[in-house]
């Protein structure tokens, strides 16, 4: 069952106005070190920027929180599956919400979808509770 859909558009100029303008301090509030690394290796930085930040943003909304109620920034971290695929895991009072938005026998499964046509990049997250046969 799905427990959470959440959307973001993000203007990658503004993304690239932020790293101009407050560099490293901007990076290390919003993005985890896996985050950091991913996208400092890319020569455009901003647009794998951008989206990390819109699926973090489309993540919040999908539990339901935004950014407050104890889910912060880095919280939220894009990462790959052996596939490719991204995903999203999810610590401190993200992972919290997770928990509480996920019914008894069962365990969440976040799908994630990004992409960027300059000037935006766009991310979906859902949230979905599959039972789990281990219960």
């Amino acid at each position: 069952m799905i427990v959470g859909i959440g959307s973001d558009l993000c203007d990658i100029r503004r993304i690239e106005r932020s790293l101009e303008r407050f560099g490293e301090r901007f990076t290390q509030r919003v993005f985890t070190p896996g985050e950091r690394a991913r996208s400092d290796r890319r020569a455009a930085r901003a647009p794998s920027y951008a989206r990390r930040f819109a699926a973090k943003e489309a993540c919040a909304k999908a539990l339901g929180t935004g950014l407050s109620q104890g889910v912060f920034w880095r919280d939220m971290e894009v990462v790959n599956l052996p596939s490719g695929a991204p995903t999203l895991r999810l610590t401190g009072g993200a992972a919290a919400r997770l928990a509480a938005l996920v019914p008894p026998g069962h365990r969440a499964r976040l799908h994630v979808s990004l992409t960027d046509d300059p000037p935006l990049a766009q991310a979906f997250v859902v949230i979905e509770a599959l039972r789990d046969e281990s219960c």
